[in-house]
């Protein structure tokens, strides 16, 4: 954790970063589906790749709170942004973090930390998606080394990635989870390639693909922590931690659709006066501001929990799940505010609004965290009532 002045500091430098170098350049994001080089570069300089990895790493070692504050910033600017250094920061590092070997930790965190490296979440597959422990890649071992076949798909930062976080299934198919193991699987390696990028609603510069292993060599020695049949314990270890993360992001992009609402529902004028004095937008602005104060404050709850040791993955699934469909509600509310203008492309909330649709799928559909949620408050009663 860093120093409370110091944290206080970085976040401030993050928003005026945000203002001044992402915004401005969102629109040649979304026209070019790419970010910009000197955007990469002094995003790596103030290490946001490397905002959840260990300082003797070379990251900055920031606690669950620490960084959602900086996501919370980060988020008002286009998921792109995010998104590129966000599998660095997520289970791209903290798998290695948490279960790796001294040597995987050596190899990959510092690259990682700095950008120099993307890392890659290759779980989901065309017939394996909420039903994460049904991989059907699988992990054939051949002496000193696994053969991998099978394809990842919707697979973020595929594109750029250096390295792969793969489950695969060394185990049989009976064996659901416990079959499934983690590799680290180095970009480049014979056998592994990368499909052509999605074409998407939204976020474009985020960068998604197939990723398809035919025959493809892994060594033994690539099994994050060298054991097999962990993989889907460690992908859950790293799980609550990146759904606050999600959440934090949507809190941050529905702060910035709101700020575009006030800021047109002030200039537009309609009757003679500006809309902000009809009492039917107040009310749509009123809503918008109610419910990203209580997904930050849900946020930055759980967050602080997690970082006294606490178990947070209930709590964590009702982050995600809230604050995700709470952004689509802002969105939906600041195009209406903006009228026809919000339909049109000129105005940053038809991007936005296309955008945060993504929310509500990844890292658990709404859907998933409902079952969450549900099962860990009946698993409770069940204990109380012995």
């Amino acid at each position: 954790m860093l120093d409370a002045d110091l944290i206080a500091q970085f976040v401030t430098t993050i928003r005026r970063f945000v203002d001044e170098q992402l915004v401005p350049n969102e629109e040649i994001v979304a026209q070019t589906d790419a970010i910009p080089d000197h955007l990469l570069a002094a995003m790596s300089e103030m290490g946001l790749f490397g905002l959840s990895i260990p300082t003797e790493y070379g990251g900055l070692g920031l606690s669950a709170e620490e960084e959602m504050r900086v996501i919370f910033e980060v988020g008002r600017a286009s998921p792109a942004f995010r998104s590129i250094f966000a599998t660095n920061v997520g289970i791209g590092s903290q798998a290695i973090v948490i279960d790796g070997s001294d040597e995987q930790k050596q190899r990959y965190l510092p690259k990682l930390a700095t950008g120099e490296m993307i890392g890659s979440f290759a779980l989901t597959e065309p017939d394996v998606g909420s039903d994460a422990a049904s991989v059907k890649t699988t992990a054939r071992l051949d002496g000193d080394f696994y053969v991998l076949n099978g394809t990842k798909r919707f697979i973020t930062n595929a594109p750029e990635a250096g390295l792969f976080t793969v489950m695969a299934r060394t185990g049989t198919a009976e064996e659901g989870e416990a079959g499934v193991t983690a590799f680290l699987v180095e970009a480049g390696t014979p056998g592994l390639t990368v499909g052509k990028p999605d074409r998407k609603m939204g976020q474009r510069g985020a960068h998604t693909a197939d990723v398809i292993f035919q025959d493809c060599r892994v060594p033994v020695a690539n099994i994050i922590g060298g054991i097999p049949g962990r993989g889907f314990r460690t992908a859950m270890k790293v799980l609550d931690k990146g759904r606050l993360h999600i959440a934090a992001a949507c809190t941050g992009a529905a702060q910035r659709l709101l700020e575009e609402a006030v800021a047109y529902a002030t200039e537009r004028q309609q009757f003679g006066k500006p809309i902000s004095s009809f009492q039917l937008v107040q009310a749509m602005l009123a809503d918008c501001r109610t419910e990203i104060f209580a997904a930050r404050a849900m946020v930055e709850n759980a967050a602080r929990r997690r970082d006294a040791g606490e178990v947070v993955t209930a709590d964590a699934a009702c982050c995600k799940y809230f604050a995700s469909e709470m952004v689509g509600r802002v969105a939906d509310r600041a195009v209406q505010i903006h009228g026809g203008s919000g339909y049109m492309a000129d105005f940053p909330v038809e991007r936005f609004y296309r955008d945060v649709r993504l929310f509500r799928i990844y890292e658990g559909t709404s859907q998933i965290q409902q079952l969450v949620i549900a099962r860990h408050l009946l698993r409770e009663a069940a204990v109380a009532r012995r």
